[in-house]
């Protein structure tokens, strides 16, 4: 692996379609053929995308010492030695510089304050929070919630309250499923983190169905709501079929196929999912197209 190749892998790409959550608020807007909301958007999730790699480097950085005792992160290029950890630091600072740029010079003044409370978030959460239990998912959810907010205040667009409680949940959900796996990776004999003491299969199988249930009910009360109705027609609820189905195959990969490491790659992965993510956009789009027939 060459030296631009392992950069690459440090700053994890494939972890750029958690900011995908960033278009949310222009898609349950149907402004998604707005350009003028579409390119701060696109801006804003430029700019996420180098602030998340940022993290993600600063993080192995300063993880590197338990990444080397794990079975799967060992072999990221800072734990491997395939980057110094002085090239990760100068990477750091050229990624945190061109995003908060990007984000105050390109876009309203508040998804800048937001990005930096998004790093300010994660600076705490690789320094003491991860070590708490229930804290820990709830940090991570409010990064999801963050870029709800980034998304939203780029392209001008109020945000519903029921997004940022549909995120914020689906977000926990997903939290827990790693839980899950970490939880999988110590009962294998492996050093996980701390965190996980505050966890077990009965807790986590009982959070997951409550988080799963409470999203599904927000999810259709959102779509029933008179706002949605005026904008999207009364017939929107039907995609809470695919709701529903996405999170009982979530659930399978979770407690059946016992897969739920990373939900990036589970998504990435996963054939039936990204069927199902397709169809409720697919199912949406049909519903919005047969309204202004």
């Amino acid at each position: 692996m060459n030296k631009l190749t392992a950069y690459a892998k440090l700053m994890r790409p494939h972890q750029y379609i958690k900011n995908g959550f960033i278009w949310l608020p222009l898609l349950f807007a149907n402004q998604m053929t707005n350009i003028a909301a579409i390119i701060p958007a696109a801006i804003a999730f430029g700019a996420f995308c180098l602030m998340a790699s940022a993290i993600y480097v600063l993080n192995d950085i300063r993880d590197v010492a338990d990444d080397r005792n794990h079975p799967v992160k060992k072999k990221r290029p800072i734990a491997s030695g395939r980057v110094y950890i002085k090239e990760a630091l100068f990477l750091f600072l050229v990624l945190i510089t061109a995003s908060l740029a990007l984000s105050g010079l390109w876009l309203p003044r508040p998804v800048l304050f937001i990005m930096i409370a998004y790093f300010l978030l994660n600076v705490s959460y690789s320094l003491y929070l991860k070590h708490l239990p229930i804290i820990d998912i709830i940090c991570i959810s409010l990064g999801f919630v963050m870029r709800i907010f980034v998304g939203g205040q780029a392209a001008e667009i109020p945000i519903s309250p029921w997004i940022v409680i549909m995120t914020f949940l689906l977000a926990l959900f997903l939290a827990l499923a790693k839980r899950k796996d970490d939880l999988l990776l110590l009962n294998q004999g492996h050093q996980v983190r701390k965190a996980i003491d505050g966890y077990n299969a009965d807790f986590i199988s009982l959070a997951m169905g409550v988080m799963a249930s409470v999203t599904i009910v927000a999810y259709i009360l959102y779509t029933v709501s008179p706002a949605v109705i005026a904008l999207h027609g009364e017939y929107m609820y039907i995609t809470g079929f695919w709701v529903v189905c996405g999170l009982l195959r979530y659930l399978q990969i979770t407690f059946v196929d016992q897969k739920s490491g990373s939900p990036t790659l589970v998504f990435l992965k996963d054939r039936m999912l990204q069927a199902i993510v397709l169809l409720w956009l697919l199912n949406a789009y049909a519903l919005l197209r047969w309204r202004t027939l």
